[in-house]
């Protein structure tokens, strides 16, 4: 396997790098018009992939989130409506999320949630302002699953 994540004998297998990249910089698009321009690059590479933005408290917003991810990747092709890629979603959502929980616990949070998926990998990125007023930390967290 390349640097890329492309299997060199095939040229075709996308890997986890690759896919984990689309997902940061869908969640780091900064519009709508951004986040089209991205997909349709990304489906020429034969990776879907889906943005949805998101606010509000951190914790009593947990399970939302989640939900906004797995809703956002069915909606957008990027998963199918079966139990396992909708739990592969919600893991790496779960895990993007916990890795900024320390940041974010008590205070409000706002920001993007990415996801995207080739093959068998997919990947849920959070990128979130954390904080109150314009006093704002940014974090990023980043999740994997193989469907």
């Amino acid at each position: 396997m390349n640097m890329d994540g492309l299997n060199s004998s095939t040229n075709n297998i996308i890997g986890s790098r690759t896919v984990s990249r689309a997902a940061v910089l869908m969640c780091t698009s900064r519009s709508r018009d951004e986040e089209k321009e991205l997909k349709q690059q990304f489906a020429e590479e034969d990776i879907r992939a889906a943005a949805v933005d998101y606010g509000g408290e951190f914790i009593s917003s947990i399970m939302r989130i989640v939900e906004r991810a797995v809703v956002a990747a069915k909606r957008e092709g990027v998963i199918s409506s079966e139990y396992h890629e909708e739990g592969s979603v919600a893991g790496a959502a779960r895990e993007a999320l916990s890795q900024i929980t320390n940041k974010a616990i008590g205070l409000n949070v706002g920001g993007k949630i990415g996801i995207a998926r080739s093959g068998n990998n997919i990947a849920v990125a959070v990128y979130f302002g954390i904080g109150l007023l314009h006093l704002n930390e940014v974090a990023i967290g980043l999740g994997h699953r193989a469907i």
